[in-house]
Protein backbone atom coordinates (compact mmCIF):
# COMPACT_ATOMS: atom_id res chain seq x y z
CA UNK A 1 0.00 0.00 0.00
CA UNK A 2 1.23 3.47 -0.77
CA UNK A 3 2.21 5.63 2.20
CA UNK A 4 -0.11 8.36 3.41
CA UNK A 5 0.33 11.23 0.96
CA UNK A 6 0.07 13.86 3.69
CA UNK A 7 2.90 12.34 5.66
CA UNK A 8 4.89 11.98 2.44
CA UNK A 9 4.36 15.67 1.82
CA UNK A 10 5.34 16.53 5.36
CA UNK A 11 8.56 14.60 4.95
CA UNK A 12 8.90 15.87 1.39
CA UNK A 13 10.63 12.81 0.08
CA UNK A 14 13.30 13.21 2.76
CA UNK A 15 12.85 9.83 4.36
CA UNK A 16 16.55 9.24 4.12
CA UNK A 17 17.09 12.18 6.45
CA UNK A 18 16.30 9.90 9.37
CA UNK A 19 20.05 9.31 9.39
CA UNK A 20 22.40 12.02 10.59
CA UNK A 21 23.69 12.42 7.05
CA UNK A 22 21.51 12.04 3.98
CA UNK A 23 24.51 11.49 1.74
CA UNK A 24 26.09 8.95 4.11
CA UNK A 25 22.90 6.90 4.12
CA UNK A 26 22.17 7.21 0.41
CA UNK A 27 25.66 6.15 -0.59
CA UNK A 28 25.20 2.91 1.32
CA UNK A 29 21.90 1.87 -0.21
CA UNK A 30 23.75 -0.54 -2.49
CA UNK A 31 24.50 -2.52 0.67
CA UNK A 32 21.33 -1.84 2.66
CA UNK A 33 18.80 -2.89 0.01
CA UNK A 34 20.20 -6.43 -0.48
CA UNK A 35 20.61 -6.73 3.29
CA UNK A 36 16.93 -5.83 3.79
CA UNK A 37 15.73 -8.26 1.12
CA UNK A 38 17.80 -11.04 2.66
CA UNK A 39 15.36 -10.97 5.56
CA UNK A 40 12.72 -12.44 3.24
CA UNK A 41 14.62 -14.99 1.17
CA UNK A 42 18.07 -16.61 1.17
CA UNK A 43 19.86 -16.18 -2.14
CA UNK A 44 22.49 -18.33 -3.76
CA UNK A 45 25.78 -16.75 -4.76
CA UNK A 46 24.79 -16.15 -8.38
CA UNK A 47 21.44 -14.75 -7.30
CA UNK A 48 23.10 -12.34 -4.87
CA UNK A 49 25.24 -11.06 -7.70
CA UNK A 50 22.18 -10.70 -9.90
CA UNK A 51 20.42 -8.75 -7.16
CA UNK A 52 23.46 -6.54 -6.69
CA UNK A 53 23.59 -5.85 -10.42
CA UNK A 54 19.91 -4.88 -10.42
CA UNK A 55 20.35 -2.68 -7.35
CA UNK A 56 23.34 -0.95 -8.95
CA UNK A 57 21.33 -0.32 -12.12
CA UNK A 58 18.38 0.98 -10.11
CA UNK A 59 20.48 3.31 -7.97
CA UNK A 60 22.33 4.59 -11.05
CA UNK A 61 19.00 5.49 -12.65
CA UNK A 62 17.76 6.98 -9.39
CA UNK A 63 20.81 9.16 -8.92
CA UNK A 64 20.79 10.37 -12.54
CA UNK A 65 17.07 10.86 -13.04
CA UNK A 66 15.27 11.23 -9.72
CA UNK A 67 17.28 13.14 -7.15
CA UNK A 68 17.13 16.38 -9.10
CA UNK A 69 13.35 16.00 -9.16
CA UNK A 70 13.32 15.67 -5.36
CA UNK A 71 15.45 18.81 -5.11
CA UNK A 72 12.93 20.66 -7.28
CA UNK A 73 10.06 19.51 -5.08
CA UNK A 74 11.88 20.70 -1.97
CA UNK A 75 12.46 24.05 -3.68
CA UNK A 76 8.71 24.27 -4.31
CA UNK A 77 8.10 23.61 -0.63
CA UNK A 78 10.49 26.40 0.32
CA UNK A 79 8.68 28.82 -1.99
CA UNK A 80 5.33 27.74 -0.55
CA UNK A 81 6.48 28.97 2.86
CA UNK A 82 6.48 32.53 1.51
CA UNK A 83 2.68 32.46 1.23
CA UNK A 84 -0.15 31.21 3.40
CA UNK A 85 0.12 27.44 3.88
CA UNK A 86 -3.30 25.83 3.47
CA UNK A 87 -4.52 22.23 3.36
CA UNK A 88 -4.59 22.63 -0.43
CA UNK A 89 -0.90 23.64 -0.34
CA UNK A 90 -0.04 20.48 1.57
CA UNK A 91 -2.19 18.33 -0.69
CA UNK A 92 -0.53 19.75 -3.80
CA UNK A 93 2.93 18.91 -2.48
CA UNK A 94 1.67 15.52 -1.35
CA UNK A 95 0.34 14.66 -4.80
CA UNK A 96 3.63 15.70 -6.36
CA UNK A 97 5.52 13.58 -3.83
CA UNK A 98 3.27 10.65 -4.62
CA UNK A 99 4.06 10.93 -8.33
CA UNK A 100 7.75 10.64 -7.45
CA UNK A 101 7.01 7.60 -5.28
CA UNK A 102 5.11 5.94 -8.12
CA UNK A 103 8.03 6.46 -10.51
CA UNK A 104 10.29 4.86 -7.92
CA UNK A 105 7.92 1.96 -7.38
CA UNK A 106 7.51 1.17 -11.07
CA UNK A 107 11.23 1.19 -11.80
CA UNK A 108 12.03 -0.90 -8.71
CA UNK A 109 9.39 -3.43 -9.75
CA UNK A 110 11.08 -3.91 -13.11
CA UNK A 111 14.42 -4.63 -11.44
CA UNK A 112 12.97 -6.96 -8.80
CA UNK A 113 11.08 -9.04 -11.34
CA UNK A 114 14.42 -9.95 -12.91
CA UNK A 115 15.48 -11.35 -9.55
CA UNK A 116 12.09 -13.03 -9.13
CA UNK A 117 12.62 -14.94 -12.35
CA UNK A 118 15.84 -16.40 -10.93
CA UNK A 119 14.30 -17.80 -7.72
CA UNK A 120 13.37 -21.46 -7.49
CA UNK A 121 10.05 -22.71 -6.13
CA UNK A 122 11.42 -23.33 -2.64
CA UNK A 123 12.72 -19.77 -2.43
CA UNK A 124 9.39 -18.40 -3.59
CA UNK A 125 7.65 -20.44 -0.89
CA UNK A 126 10.07 -19.07 1.72
CA UNK A 127 9.49 -15.52 0.49
CA UNK A 128 5.70 -15.83 0.73
CA UNK A 129 6.00 -17.57 4.10
CA UNK A 130 8.02 -14.66 5.46
CA UNK A 131 5.43 -12.21 4.14
CA UNK A 132 2.76 -14.15 6.04
CA UNK A 133 4.88 -14.18 9.18
CA UNK A 134 5.29 -10.42 8.93
CA UNK A 135 1.51 -10.17 8.49
CA UNK A 136 0.99 -12.05 11.77
CA UNK A 137 3.45 -9.74 13.50
CA UNK A 138 1.60 -6.69 12.24
CA UNK A 139 -1.73 -8.08 13.39
CA UNK A 140 -0.37 -8.76 16.87
CA UNK A 141 1.16 -5.30 17.03
CA UNK A 142 -1.77 -3.26 15.75
CA UNK A 143 -5.08 -5.04 16.20
CA UNK A 144 -5.06 -5.15 20.00
CA UNK A 145 -5.31 -1.37 20.13
CA UNK A 146 -8.62 0.29 20.87
CA UNK A 147 -9.89 3.38 19.05
CA UNK A 148 -8.38 5.79 21.59
CA UNK A 149 -4.97 4.11 21.41
CA UNK A 150 -5.09 4.22 17.62
CA UNK A 151 -5.77 7.96 17.50
CA UNK A 152 -3.24 8.70 20.24
CA UNK A 153 -0.50 6.84 18.38
CA UNK A 154 -1.44 8.56 15.12
CA UNK A 155 -1.27 11.94 16.85
CA UNK A 156 2.10 11.12 18.43
CA UNK A 157 3.47 9.94 15.10
CA UNK A 158 2.40 13.05 13.20
CA UNK A 159 3.63 15.31 15.99
CA UNK A 160 7.04 13.62 15.98
CA UNK A 161 7.29 14.03 12.20
CA UNK A 162 6.35 17.69 12.38
CA UNK A 163 8.83 18.35 15.18
CA UNK A 164 11.60 16.90 13.01
CA UNK A 165 11.01 19.87 10.68
CA UNK A 166 9.71 22.57 13.01
CA UNK A 167 11.36 21.85 16.33
CA UNK A 168 9.47 21.61 19.59
CA UNK A 169 5.76 22.40 19.15
CA UNK A 170 4.66 22.76 22.76
CA UNK A 171 1.71 21.17 24.52
CA UNK A 172 -0.88 23.63 23.25
CA UNK A 173 -0.08 23.04 19.60
CA UNK A 174 0.23 19.30 20.17
CA UNK A 175 -3.30 19.33 21.58
CA UNK A 176 -4.52 21.20 18.50
CA UNK A 177 -3.02 18.55 16.25
CA UNK A 178 -4.71 15.81 18.25
CA UNK A 179 -8.00 17.71 18.15
CA UNK A 180 -7.78 17.89 14.36
CA UNK A 181 -7.28 14.12 14.26
CA UNK A 182 -10.11 13.29 16.67
CA UNK A 183 -12.31 12.14 13.78
CA UNK A 184 -9.58 9.98 12.27
CA UNK A 185 -11.02 6.70 11.05
CA UNK A 186 -9.19 3.55 12.02
CA UNK A 187 -7.22 2.33 8.99
CA UNK A 188 -5.14 -0.54 10.34
CA UNK A 189 -7.91 -3.16 10.14
CA UNK A 190 -8.69 -2.32 6.51
CA UNK A 191 -4.99 -2.07 5.65
CA UNK A 192 -4.19 -5.48 7.12
CA UNK A 193 -7.18 -7.00 5.35
CA UNK A 194 -5.98 -5.60 2.02
CA UNK A 195 -2.43 -6.73 2.76
CA UNK A 196 -3.67 -10.28 3.42
CA UNK A 197 -5.57 -10.28 0.13
CA UNK A 198 -2.44 -9.02 -1.63
CA UNK A 199 -0.28 -11.81 -0.19
CA UNK A 200 -2.86 -14.43 -1.21
CA UNK A 201 -2.90 -13.03 -4.73
CA UNK A 202 0.88 -12.71 -4.88
CA UNK A 203 1.33 -16.34 -3.89
CA UNK A 204 -0.82 -17.35 -6.82
CA UNK A 205 0.88 -15.08 -9.38
CA UNK A 206 4.32 -16.20 -8.22
CA UNK A 207 3.60 -19.64 -9.55
CA UNK A 208 5.01 -17.81 -12.56
CA UNK A 209 2.84 -19.04 -15.34
CA UNK A 210 3.48 -17.45 -18.75
CA UNK A 211 2.70 -13.74 -18.59
CA UNK A 212 3.03 -13.47 -14.81
CA UNK A 213 5.26 -10.39 -15.12
CA UNK A 214 2.60 -8.42 -16.97
CA UNK A 215 -0.06 -9.54 -14.51
CA UNK A 216 2.04 -8.43 -11.56
CA UNK A 217 2.90 -5.10 -13.13
CA UNK A 218 -0.73 -4.35 -13.95
CA UNK A 219 -1.90 -5.22 -10.44
CA UNK A 220 0.76 -3.03 -8.83
CA UNK A 221 0.29 -0.02 -11.11
CA UNK A 222 -3.51 -0.18 -10.84
CA UNK A 223 -3.72 -0.98 -7.14
CA UNK A 224 -6.60 1.44 -6.55
CA UNK A 225 -8.74 -0.69 -8.84
CA UNK A 226 -8.14 -3.77 -6.73
CA UNK A 227 -8.63 -2.51 -3.17
CA UNK A 228 -11.95 -2.15 -1.41
CA UNK A 229 -13.99 1.08 -1.65
CA UNK A 230 -14.02 1.13 2.17
CA UNK A 231 -10.23 1.30 2.30
CA UNK A 232 -10.11 4.11 -0.26
CA UNK A 233 -12.79 6.00 1.66
CA UNK A 234 -10.84 5.71 4.92
CA UNK A 235 -7.66 6.77 3.16
CA UNK A 236 -9.23 9.88 1.62
CA UNK A 237 -10.93 10.88 4.88
CA UNK A 238 -7.79 10.51 6.99
CA UNK A 239 -5.59 12.24 4.42
CA UNK A 240 -7.83 15.32 4.46
CA UNK A 241 -7.52 15.56 8.25
CA UNK A 242 -3.75 15.21 8.11
CA UNK A 243 -3.51 17.90 5.42
CA UNK A 244 -5.38 20.23 7.78
CA UNK A 245 -3.19 19.35 10.76
CA UNK A 246 0.06 19.78 8.82
CA UNK A 247 -1.05 23.08 7.29
CA UNK A 248 -2.16 24.48 10.65
CA UNK A 249 1.09 23.49 12.34
CA UNK A 250 3.26 25.00 9.59
CA UNK A 251 1.17 28.15 9.34
CA UNK A 252 1.44 28.71 13.12
CA UNK A 253 5.24 28.41 13.16
CA UNK A 254 7.29 31.00 15.00
CA UNK A 255 10.09 32.97 13.34
CA UNK A 256 12.60 30.60 14.92
CA UNK A 257 10.71 27.57 13.63
CA UNK A 258 10.48 29.18 10.21
CA UNK A 259 14.27 29.52 10.07
CA UNK A 260 14.68 25.95 11.31
CA UNK A 261 12.26 24.57 8.71
CA UNK A 262 13.85 26.52 5.86
CA UNK A 263 17.34 25.35 6.87
CA UNK A 264 16.10 21.78 7.01
CA UNK A 265 14.51 21.91 3.57
CA UNK A 266 17.43 23.80 2.06
CA UNK A 267 19.94 21.34 3.50
CA UNK A 268 18.07 18.38 2.09
CA UNK A 269 17.71 20.08 -1.29
CA UNK A 270 21.45 20.72 -1.40
CA UNK A 271 22.13 17.09 -0.42
CA UNK A 272 19.98 15.80 -3.26
CA UNK A 273 21.56 18.26 -5.70
CA UNK A 274 25.08 17.14 -4.75
CA UNK A 275 24.15 13.48 -4.89
CA UNK A 276 22.72 13.88 -8.40
CA UNK A 277 25.87 15.53 -9.74
CA UNK A 278 27.85 13.35 -12.23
Amino acid sequence: MRPCRAVTACLLLALVAACSSTQFFYNRLDFLIPWYLSGYVDLEREQRQLLQDQVDAFLGWHRRSELSRYASLLARAEVALDSRVTPATVEGLALSAEKEWLRLRDRALDELMVVGEALDDAQIATFVGNLRERQREYEEKYLDRDEDDYREEACDSLTDNLEDYLGRLGRGRQRKICATLKDLRRADVAWLSERQRWIDWLQEVLKRRPGWQSELRQRVTDWEGSVSPDYLSIYAHNASLIYRAVAAAVEARSERQDRYLRRKLSGLREDFTQLSAP
